[in-house]
């Protein structure tokens, strides 16, 4: 959803360097970058297949979307993304950081947001019409500065700045709201994921501002 530097794409000839703690969490964004950019399709069971056990809680999450989505069609799945997110005027969620943390579109942390995206070398591309803020993108630029880190591009201070400043205030609530929304049936799993993982997110960057 979000458009990077050239030397930011990805390149499958770094994988070595990345430990499986980051590949697993760039996996982890590049799925939610997926499922809310546009509607789930069943074969995401296949990647989120192998963090689905019973193990965590993390695990019991990715194990029951595996499970929703073994009986899913991509009609009935596109059906509850237009509920969710679009809607006839909107749907029931609006997945914005400045509708979140103020009530209202394109405010404040937008702005901010888009400062910190031209100091870090992210632009949207001219076919995303959405504002910046949404979570897709907020995710897609994650997983950008993980694979950044590996390259050198960027370090765990990029991630962890942009991580507290534009997804910590809002992504729980948001993700919480995802696992309990009315029109909500396989991504009420999605919800449930993203609420664990950010939660995992912001205690694993707690300890690096510790130490």
């Amino acid at each position: 959803m979000t458009g990077t530097r050239d030397n930011l794409a990805m390149d499958k000839s770094h994988e070595a360097e990345r430990s499986p703690e980051e590949l697993a969490r760039q996996a982890f964004y590049a799925f939610l970058t997926r499922v809310l950019a546009r509607p789930m399709d069943p074969s995401e069971a296949a990647s989120i297949a192998p963090f689905a056990d019973v193990g965590s809680d993390l695990g019991r999450a990715a194990q029951g979307l595996a499970s929703d989505l073994e009986n899913a069609d991509s009609a009935r799945l596109g059906r509850e993304f237009h509920d969710l997110f679009i809607g006839v005027g909107r749907g029931e969620l609006l997945p914005f950081a400045s509708y979140y943390l103020t009530g209202f579109l394109n405010e404040k942390p937008l702005a901010v947001l888009r400062g910190d995206m031209r100091r870090l070398g992210f632009a949207r591309p001219d076919s995303v019409k959405e504002p910046e803020d949404h979570m897709g993108s907020l995710c897609d630029i994650m997983c950008h500065l993980i694979e950044g880190t590996a390259m050198g591009e960027f370090d765990i201070y990029d991630q962890d700045q942009f991580f507290s400043a534009h997804l910590k205030p809002w992504a729980g609530k948001f993700f919480a709201d995802l696992e309990k929304a009315k029109t909500a049936d396989a991504y009420r799993n999605v919800g449930r994921i993203g609420r664990i993982f950010m939660t995992i997110e912001e205690q694993s960057f707690g300890m690096i501002a510790r130490a």
